[in-house]
C-alpha cells in the first residue's frame, strides 16, 4: 500500500462537444513510480466533462490503492479552481461531476489540487488521446452519460490532427475584427483612440453576431463560449452583439488592444508621410521601430503572445471568441502560420471579418479560416 500518491489527469473533446476521452495516471509521490493508469472513451461530450471524468477515474484508482494523501495535478484551470473551492460550479452539467469527485476526495485524509501547464501533463494527455483515438477503453460512468450531448460531429468541424501530426486538444480562437468606425471610413490611423461604431458598423457587428450564433459548438449545454475583447469601445460594441446572439457575456483583456500609433493617431497615411517621410518609410519595413510616441509591431507581438498564452492557460482546449483589431488578429494568425513579420504588411483583414486559428498543446497550430466576410454579403 502506498500512502502518498500523485494523480495526473486530463480529458479532451474533439469538437467540444465531440468524441471525447480521459486519461489518468497515479504515481508514487516519493519515487514517481507508476502505480495505475486509467483511460476511457466517454462518447460525445465537452472538454470539461471529459476533464472531470479523468479526475474521477484518478481518484477512484488512488482509493483502490489505499492512499490517504493525494496530490492532484491538472492543466484544467476550471477543474482545479472549482475543486479547490475558489470558483463556484455554476454549470448544471458540471455540478453532478464535481459532487462525485468531492465524494471520492472525502475518502482521503488530504487532497491538494495544483494547476500545471499542459506541457507538464503529457502522460495523462497521451492516455486521453489514446482513448479518443480508439473510441473505446472503458464504460461510461452514470454521471458522464447523463452529461453527454448526442450530437453528430461533422467532418469539416473536426481538427485536422491526422494530417498535421498535432497532438492533444487544440484551443480554437475565432478572431473577429470590430465593425466600421468613422476613423476607418476616412482611413486614419486608429489605435488607442476610443471611437464608437458607425451605424453601418453596428450592422456589420450584428451580421457577424448572427454568423457566430449559427455556428456549432459555441453554445454547449446552454453555456456560451468565452467572449474576450479589447477594452476599446468599437470592440466592446462588436463583442456585445456577439454575446447577445450567444447568450454569453463579454470579458476584457488589455493584451488584445490595437497598436499604439502615438503621434500618428488620427492621421491619414499621407498626412503621416508628410510629417515623418523618412521614418515612416523605414517603419513600413522594420517591425522593431515604433511610431513617435507609440508602440512597435514587435512590441505588439510580445504583448499578444502573452495574452494568447494566458488565455490558453485559462481556457485550454476550448473554443474562444476574440474580438480585436487588425494588428492583434494578424499577429495571432502569424503565430498560427509560424510566419515572419512581413505577413503584417501583406495580409488584408476587412472590418467585421472572421478568421480562425487553433493552437495545440504540443506547439503545433492550424489556421482554418482567414478574412471571411461572407456574412456581410
Amino acid at each position: 500500500m502506498t500512502d502518498h500518491v500523485l494523480i495526473e489527469a486530463d480529458g479532451g473533446s474533439r469538437g467540444n462537444p465531440g468524441p471525447a476521452g480521459y486519461g489518468a495516471v497515479v504515481k508514487d509521490a516519493a519515487t514517481g513510480e507508476v502505480l495505475a493508469e486509467r483511460k476511457a472513451f466517454v462518447g460525445i461530450v465537452t472538454n470539461n466533462v471529459a476533464e472531470y471524468s479523468g479526475l474521477i477515474a484518478g481518484l477512484g484508482a488512488a482509493a483502490e490503492l489505499g492512499a490517504s494523501l493525494v496530490d492532484v495535478r491538472m492543466d484544467s484551470k476550471l477543474v482545479v479552481e472549482q475543486m479547490s473551492g475558489r470558483w463556484k460550479v455554476k454549470h448544471p452539467s458540471m455540478q453532478p461531476l464535481a459532487a462525485e469527485a468531492r465524494e471520492l476526495a472525502a475518502r482521503f485524509s488530504r487532497v491538494h489540487y495544483q494547476w500545471i501547464p499542459r506541457a507538464e501533463n503529457s502522460y495523462a494527455d497521451r492516455l486521453a488521446n489514446e482513448a479518443m483515438d480508439a473510441g473505446v477503453g472503458g464504460e461510461k460512468t452514470a454521471k458522464t452519460a447523463k452529461a453527454e450531448a448526442p450530437k453528430t460531429v461533422k467532418q469539416d468541424r473536426v481538427s485536422p490532427v491526422g494530417w498535421t501530426g498535432a497532438r492533444g486538444t487544440p484551443t480554437k480562437l475565432l478572431l473577429v475584427r470590430h465593425g466600421q468606425t468613422a476613423m476607418s471610413v476616412e482611413k486614419r490611423y486608429s489605435g488607442r483612440g476610443d471611437v464608437p461604431l458607425t451605424e453601418h458598423g453596428k450592422q456589420q457587428a450584428a451580421a457577424a453576431a448572427k454568423r457566430l450564433g449559427a455556428m456549432e459548438g459555441l453554445v454547449v449545454d446552454g453555456e456560451a463560449a468565452p467572449i474576450i475583447a479589447s477594452p476599446l469601445m468599437r470592440t466592446q460594441q462588436t463583442a456585445q452583439a456577439i454575446a447577445d446572439a450567444l447568450g454569453g457575456r463579454v470579458e476584457t483583456h488589455p493584451g488584445l488592444i490595437e497598436t499604439d500609433f502615438g503621434d500618428w493617431e488620427g492621421l491619414t497615411f499621407t498626412e503621416a508621410m508628410e510629417r515623418d517621410p523618412d521614418f515612416q518609410t523605414r517603419w513600413l519595413s522594420d517591425t522593431s521601430l515604433a511610431p513617435p510616441g507609440g508602440e512597435s509591431f514587435d512590441g505588439v507581438h510580445r504583448r499578444v503572445r502573452k495574452a494568447r498564452d494566458e488565455l490558453i492557460a485559462r481556457f485550454g482546449g476550448r473554443t474562444l471568441v476574440l474580438v480585436s483589431h487588425v494588428t492583434p488578429i494578424k499577429t495571432l494568425l502569424r503565430m498560427g502560420l509560424d510566419a515572419g513579420p512581413s505577413l503584417l504588411f501583406r495580409l488584408h483583414l476587412d472590418l467585421a471579418s472572421l478568421s480562425i486559428v487553433e493552437f495545440y498543446p504540443d506547439g503545433n497550430a492550424s489556421v482554418r479560416l482567414v478574412n471571411d466576410i461572407s456574412h456581410l454579403a
